[in-house]
């Protein structure tokens, strides 16, 4: 009688440097993919259509990859627990494997299946090292403590530690016949979909990964805040859901070394970092990790302004507006527009984060909740009180203004680094232009934000 695995695919939608399912394929004769549409994820609202609509082109593709080496991704919609109890009574299955993630909702995964297949003979095995390259607690700081909360000396010791290495994809995958499900979800019926969505999928990721590696990748270091150039990999959806390996990513671009590699390294260092931290603290995803006392305000003009890339500060709105088109942001533009929020704005990081995450392909609750934290001065940044100024980004990141004429098509005849501070132009207002004047002063803002930091 042949034995049976079960993987249940989680973020790790990929066949190439998979140690869940080679693990699976050693344990077994045949191997059941699944993946599980689960309904938890919708009660807690992170099913955003841009992502519904990448997750459809990732199953597709991962169905596609498992069909060319024999076999199938089985979908299912329901519960992950029930549905794995269901195909562990219908196969026999005595082991079932699966990536181990960090945020809240990956622990109660991981204990309802466990909770499910108590008693019916079959082993639950959770592998480490699968959505990130370095695990989360395997290095830890002297004293006691269960995680690092700064980054340099959490690199300096990832580094050392180094990554594990990489597996090739398997050559078979057997699947049971007998076993059922529904239907591949559909990209066209997830609602509204940001027109500028790139596609998703293992093949995608890999094009896009040797592209980046034997091209851009070289100038990275010197290159990755130049918001025009969009100097950077483009690879965080291909990380967050799975199609491309962290570790693999890693090795790789050690290889290719030189200082681009190195510094997108520690990109991925910093991946990592925040996956730690979320392990250890994973009321971190809503709550302050460092607390400072704040009274946030909530003005609702001025947080739609921000929503809608219309606050009057070009750079601002120009990343705002990449964000809705895109389903995705440049991380300096990140950076900045998490600023403007929660220091100019002064309104809670939550509120921002929230709204990322309606829109970021790649919004996962470690990256985005935690980088955010970070800009917000509520996380693990050493300088908890910098105030990124708009006008003075703009000019050092986007100097000749190409990226705000990109995105704010009303400024467009404006030429130079004066396109920072429309306000200063004379006869924009009667050239017709619809742009707005600032939404806040600079400098009252940066005052009101020291004093309810008692910074005054």
């Amino acid at each position: 009688m042949s034995r049976v695995a079960v993987v249940l695919f989680t973020s790790d939608l990929r066949l190439h440097d998979h140690p869940v399912l080679r693990a699976a394929l050693r344990d077994a004769d045949e191997v059941v993919p699944l993946f599980v549409r689960d309904d938890a994820v919708h009660r807690a609202g992170f099913d955003a259509p841009n992502r519904l609509a990448f997750l459809a082109d990732c199953l597709a593709d991962l169905d596609a990859g498992l069909r060319d080496r024999g076999g199938r991704l089985i979908v299912r919609r329901g519960g992950s627990a029930r549905e794995v109890k269901r195909v562990v009574e219908q196969t026999g299955a005595d082991s079932v494997h699966i990536a181990a993630g960090v945020s809240g909702y990956a622990a109660q995964r991981e204990e309802r299946v466990r909770e499910a297949l108590a008693g019916t003979g079959c082993e639950l095995r959770v592998h480490d090292a699968v959505v990130t390259a370095l695990a989360p607690g395997r290095v830890v700081p002297t004293g006691g403590k269960d995680h690092f909360a700064v980054f340099t000396p959490y690199f300096r010791r990832w580094e050392a530690e180094g990554v594990r290495g990489t597996l090739a994809a398997p050559r078979t995958v057997r699947v049971p016949d007998g076993v059922s499900g529904d239907a591949l979800p559909d990209r066209d019926t997830v609602g509204h979909v940001s027109p500028g969505l790139a596609r998703g999928g293992e093949e995608a990721g890999r094009k896009l990964v040797t592209s980046w590696l034997h091209g851009p990748m070289a100038d990275y270091e010197d290159g990755h805040d130049d918001l025009a150039g969009d100097a950077t990999s483009r690879l965080s959806p291909h990380l967050h859901f799975g199609t491309v390996s962290a570790a693999e990513l890693a090795n790789r671009a050690r290889e290719k070394g030189g200082p681009g590699g190195e510094a997108f390294v520690r990109q991925l260092a910093w991946r990592d970092f925040h996956h730690q931290v979320l392990a250890a603290r994973p009321d971190a995803s809503w709550s302050d990790y460092r607390p400072r006392q704040d009274r946030w305000r909530s003005d609702e003009d001025e947080i739609e302004a921000w929503k809608s890339g219309r606050t009057g500060y070009p750079l601002v709105d120009a990343a705002m507006r990449q964000l809705a088109h895109e389903g995705w942001m440049h991380n300096r533009g990140r950076m900045l527009a998490a600023s403007f929020l929660t220091k100019t704005l002064y309104v809670d990081w939550r509120v921002g984060a929230r709204h990322f995450l309606d829109l970021l392909v790649d919004g996962d609750v470690a990256n985005n909740q935690l980088n955010w934290q970070w800009v917000a001065g509520t996380g693990t940044d050493t300088r908890p009180n910098r105030v990124l100024n708009p006008v003075i980004q703009g000019k050092r990141f986007d100097p000749d203004g190409a990226y705000v004429r990109r995105w704010v098509p009303e400024l467009a005849e404006v030429e130079g680094p004066a396109i920072h501070e429309p306000w200063k132009l004379e006869g924009l207002d009667r050239a017709g232009v619809d742009y707005p004047g600032p939404v806040v002063d600079l400098a009252e803002a940066r005052s009101r934000f020291e004093r309810a930091r008692g910074l005054d």
